[in-house]
């Protein structure tokens, strides 16, 4: 029965083997092997039996009574059930895996290596074409025989089978009787393979009432309930219901059936919007999933991202992780649909609420302790400008606050950056920008942006930065973190501390992640001139000198940079109706095209951040031919924080010196700055030659920082040291630069952004720059004249008058 089984299955079942490089313990090892099963299946041992004989891996097979215990068979299940009739587990110990055990007891030089093996069945998406496979899916539940024989019918081409790293039963053995030595391996080998199974489908979240009735019984959530039903003069039981009510609003109700429909739809749909979905760094999920808790923690530019990253992740073989969506999302039918995909809603704002900040925390520490990945926007809401915006610390707090209570496994965080070349919400943003107010969800927007299909929106790049480990920050914040006791109550300064550190962490990964596509270079070297317009030339050679920078002085190796050379970028502009062609007789000029001009700085601030160092030293030279060395490192220095906050850049401080001369040595390989011959000093190339105009487009990419920083700086010194408070300051610097922006015509939305501003005037004042005196209003000193001073070196003089004409008004 079983030869003809898997003569059978060989015609019939397509496996898929994971790792796909076995381990060499498996194939060369000369110590017997035996797998194990989390449950009893012929088919399971059929599938294995295939693929060994394809693997050249050691067989599994029983062999007859005479030879040693070890070889007489070489597999057996940890799942047994307890009747035929009956799919519920037996916890007794295998009795093979017993006689093993009795087997090395008896004879020291014997051993025997346990392989973890686990077969999926429907557990290979980019292989899955049938709608019918999605009801005999893999899952947590206990099969029937005929639940089996459907998944074998059905979803033949699309198993999974995963050979786990051998484990030595030698090791595992100690001084306990053999009974309950076998025990504590079944445990240990049960736990393994479930690892196993929730690494590949998920872990096991019951129903959604059970996580709920969990949420219910904390502590935390009883007393909260109890100390409002106090104060309220109400019963308990009111209070309760509110809570029951909280935890039904947030919670998701995951489904894998679900999630493998959608992964369906969802592939028709990229291959419909987009020319492609490129996937960067896929072997950093393997790193991190196994035994961890993964939190992803991407960017967000659009709706697009968090379906695009979940159908990535699946794709890739891994869990779908449950993310965080705001409330709005929680729409009719909409919001159902993305409970089932792994959803679980969360409100703007928690604030005079107890109740339900108790109830979220409460919600998120189950879903942590129970292994599941966890997905959340740490910028809180979508960026219009394309920069990353300052980080929300919410999530953040409350993921470290969880893990400190009840440190289950250990946390990773995993930067993950969105490359779009086009945004769908593209028009939306248009109009936020513009000044219209941010417009509610709901389902008729929805399907109105299916119009959406019928247009092409490039290349998606997705790619993974590198992975935090909170165990180190923890380590390094608070070495005696493991000893101390954290419950609900405990507020350290220092958790607060590294809650603010890790963001900025986060943040920093995300960039150092970028991927730099053509959409991004061109609106980069657009951007660069008054009118948004070059003669192709310049522009072939202005992409040229972008390209050898990323590609001579990378900004981190996890940066991706596109292969097209400065030719095809100009036309992949042209294909996506982002550039306008003006022929003219002595050379065609390229321009932005009508429907691109509105939000072309959004993709240019995309990759800002890969051009800040050396736009910042190109800068230095606008008003200046020669600049000693000293000069250019001070300057650098000056402005380097304030930019380096803004854009989330890497280095720090301490680096700072080493890297503007490898930014040096880099410009002047490309011929746009020349060294005297001790290296001391640097001069630009002749006013009138290319390499000059090279240099100058490139300063663009952050001159508009800078005169944002000399514009508060000019308000302030204008107004006089104790006369301005920091609101104030801030509201005169926002209609400044508004005016600016109308006056001189700014393609750059954030020029007036309060919020920079904001950000600004808080780093000078934690820089000790600027410091609040009485009432509240700014107090400076000689420190500030000469942040001044370098800032009027670097801007031209028909900068600095356009922008103290503004100041004066």
């Amino acid at each position: 029965m079983s030869w003809l089984l898997r003569r059978f299955f060989r015609l019939w079942v397509r496996a898929a083997v994971q790792p796909a490089e076995i381990p060499p313990a498996l194939t060369a090892s000369t110590t017997p092997v035996c797998y194990v099963f989390d449950r009893k299946s012929r088919a399971d041992l059929a599938v294995l039996c295939n693929v060994a004989a394809a693997k050249r891996l050691p067989y599994p097979e029983k062999r007859s009574g005479r030879a040693p215990v070890e070889l007489r068979r070489t597999f057996f299940d940890v799942g047994r059930r307890r009747r035929f009739w009956d799919a519920s587990i037996t916890r007794r110990p295998p009795p093979y895996l017993l006689a093993l055990i009795e087997s090395l007891r008896r004879d020291a030089a014997r051993d025997v290596l346990l392989v973890p093996t686990a077969v999926y069945w429907g557990r290979a998406p980019q292989k899955e074409r049938s709608w019918l496979r999605l009801l005999f899916a893999e899952n947590w539940e206990l099969s029937s025989r005929l639940s089996k024989f459907g998944s074998v019918l059905f979803n033949s081409r699309n198993v999974m089978v995963e050979i786990g790293a051998p484990i030595s039963l030698r090791s595992l053995l100690d001084a306990q009787s053999a009974n309950d030595q076998a025990r504590r391996i079944t445990r240990v080998l049960r736990g393994v393979l479930r690892r196993q199974r929730a690494t590949r489908i998920g872990p096991d979240l019951s129903h959604r009432r059970t996580i709920v009735a969990r949420v219910l019984r904390a502590r935390a959530v009883r007393a909260v309930v109890a100390a409002e039903a106090q104060d309220r003069h109400t019963s308990f039981r009111p209070g309760l219901l509110t809570a029951r009510k909280y935890a039904f609003e947030i919670a998701t109700n995951y489904s894998h059936a679900f999630v493998q429909f959608a992964e369906k739809l969802l592939g028709r749909v990229w291959n419909r919007v987009y020319d492609g979905v490129k996937f960067n760094h896929a072997e950093t999920l393997k790193e991190v999933s196994e035994g961890n808790e993964v939190v992803y923690v991407p960017c967000h530019r659009s709706h697009m991202d968090y379906l695009l990253l979940s159908y990535i992740i699946y794709h890739q073989g891994y869990a779908v992780p449950h993310i965080a969506a705001g409330i709005n999302l929680n729409i009719p039918i909409v919001g159902r649909l993305l409970r089932k995909g792994g959803a679980f809603f969360i409100r703007r704002s928690f604030a005079g609420n107890a109740l339900y900040t108790v109830v979220f925390m409460k919600y998120l520490a189950a879903i942590m302790a129970r292994g599941h990945s966890i997905e959340y926007f740490i910028e809180g809401g979508r960026s219009r400008t394309g920069r990353l915006l300052h980080p929300k610390t919410g999530m953040l707090s409350m993921t470290v606050r969880s893990f400190l209570r009840d440190p289950v496994r250990p946390v990773v965080f995993v930067p993950v950056y969105f490359g779009y070349e086009r945004i769908v919400e593209a028009n939306t943003y248009i109009s936020e920008l513009s000044g219209a107010p941010k417009k509610k969800e709901s389902w008729l927007d929805l399907v109105l942006s299916l119009g959406v299909l019928r247009e092409r929106f490039g290349t998606v790049h997705v790619n993974v930065g590198e992975p935090i480990r909170l165990d180190d920050l923890l380590d390094a914040a608070l070495p005696s973190w493991k000893e101390q006791r954290f419950d609900d109550d405990t507020r350290l300064p220092a958790v607060n501390a590294l809650v603010g550190d890790l963001a900025l962490r986060i943040m920093r990964g995300i960039n150092s992640a970028a991927a730099v596509t053509p959409i991004n270079l061109l609106a980069t070297a657009l951007l660069s001139t008054p009118r948004g317009a070059l003669p192709e030339s310049a522009l072939l050679r202005q992409l040229e000198l972008y390209l050898d920078l990323l590609r001579t002085s990378p900004y981190s190796a996890r940066v991706t940079v596109t292969d097209a050379s400065p030719a095809e970028i100009v036309l992949y502009g042209e294909s996506l109706k982002i550039l306008a062609r003006m022929p003219h007789k002595l050379g065609d000029i390229v321009k932005m095209s009508d429907e691109s001009a509105q939000l072309i700085a959004y993709y240019r601030n995309n990759v800002l951040h890969l051009f800040a160092l050396p736009s910042l030293v190109a800068c230095a030279f606008i008003g200046n031919s020669m600049l000693r060395t000293e000069d250019i490192q001070r300057l650098a220095w000056r402005v380097y924080p304030y930019v380096a906050s803004e854009l989330f850049l890497r280095w720090r401080e301490d680096e700072l010196a080493r890297v503007i001369d490898g930014m040096l040595a880099a410009l002047a390989a490309q011929g746009v700055l020349h060294p005297n011959e001790d290296r001391t000093a640097w001069r630009r190339p002749p006013p009138d030659s290319p390499a000059a105009m090279q240099l100058s487009m490139l300063a663009q990419a952050t001159i508009q920082t800078i005169e944002r920083y000399y514009l508060a700086i000019s308000l302030l010194l204008g107004a006089g040291s104790g006369a301005i408070t920091q609101k104030a300051l801030e509201q005169q610097c926002q209609l400044a630069a508004q005016r600016m922006n109308m006056l001189y015509g700014f393609n750059s939305p954030e020029f007036f952004d309060r919020a920079l501003f904001e950000n600004f005037i808080d780093l000078l004042r934690e820089r000790g720059v600027l410091k609040a005196g009485e009432g509240g209003n700014l107090e400076f000193d000689e420190v500030l004249v000469r942040v001044a001073a370098d800032a009027q070196l670097v801007l031209s003089e028909q900068i600095r008058h356009s922008i103290l004409q503004v100041t004066q008004v």
